[in-house]
């Protein structure tokens, strides 16, 4: 896998590195359901044929009722780059309604899948998971608890209760992804302890990209980055806009949808490629990615 990142770095790609063919029966990407504490989960990983080392996990959480499901094509396409994705689906109280909030304690709840699931006898993943890799994706609401985790402190409400940050922890790349109070001017401190991208699209009318600016300089810890998504709006991540049960975008995004995907899954995974050491992906991330892509707009710290 790290192969196929560096032969995308050469070559002066923009895009995932994919199948020349359609895969034979039976050879195509790794997906299955699992359950992660109990809750319902979507696993993607790439061909087995395609593995070459063990793969770290990203934990994907979810934004504020957002079905899981809406997230096939993004977690797909974040895998592709070499990784096991997870995406729950869980169900809490939060203000006296029941939905899909994501919560800080779904990292520790990850970690403990992952050790799990590369013991598992029969898993296709078995053998082949990276145990002391994990990686944050998250949009809206789950990407504000991710913020959380990498704080290693109780956020309310993104926590039911104190969970420390896992030791595995490397990185997070969130989209839609602010801690701007509602109303407010400013963000506080994100005092975080790992590396963390903002993933924020220019048409977003729920979490603006003024709010994302502002949080991306209120995060303490270097390296961080912030990649503009040009014409993405708040579901520029989802399979379609708008998900059913969550709250609509009035904001029209101007790009296609597959584009915004795909932009915004490339900046995500090579980001967290970077951070947790893998060279080639860091020359893209922090070298040639921002010239090549006429798509973003990129800020960094190193």
């Amino acid at each position: 896998m790290k192969a196929r990142v560096a032969a995308a770095v050469l070559a002066g790609a923009v895009v995932a590195v994919l199948p020349a063919m359609p895969a034979a029966a039976g050879t195509g990407p790794i997906e299955f359901t699992t359950t992660v504490h109990g809750d319902p989960a979507d696993v993607y990983a790439p061909a087995a044929a395609d593995i070459d080392d063990d793969l770290p996990v990203a934990l994907l959480l979810q934004g504020a009722n957002v079905d899981k499901a809406a997230y096939a094509g993004y977690a797909r396409a974040v895998a592709d780059y070499g990784f096991v994705v997870v995406v729950p689906n869980h169900t809490r109280t939060l203000f006296g309604q029941t939905g899909l909030f994501a919560e800080q304690a779904q990292a520790n709840w990850t970690v403990t899948w992952m050790e799990a699931e590369d013991g598992r006898a029969g898993s296709p993943l078995a053998g082949k998971i990276d145990t002391g890799s994990l990686g944050l994706l998250g949009h809206s609401f789950g990407g504000a608890a991710g913020l959380g985790v990498t704080t290693g402190a109780c956020a309310p409400p993104f926590c039911a209760e104190p969970a420390a940050k896992p030791a595995e922890l490397k990185g997070a790349a969130l989209f839609g992804t602010n801690n701007t109070p509602p109303g407010g001017s400013g963000s506080p401190p994100v005092p975080n302890t790992v590396p963390v991208a903002l993933v924020q699209g220019t048409a977003d009318g729920v979490a603006s990209p003024a709010a994302a600016q502002s949080t991306y300089e209120a995060l303490q810890q270097p390296p961080k980055m912030l990649v503009s998504v040009t014409g993405a709006n708040h579901y520029g991540i989802t399979d379609t806009q708008n998900p059913p049960g969550a709250a609509p975008d009035p904001s029209p995004q101007t790009i296609p949808q597959a584009d915004g995907i795909k932009t915004s899954a490339r900046w995500s995974a090579m980001f967290l490629r970077t951070v947790m050491g893998d060279v080639w992906a860091g020359v893209w991330l922090w070298g040639v990615g921002d010239a090549v892509d006429r798509g973003v707009t990129v800020q960094y710290v190193r």
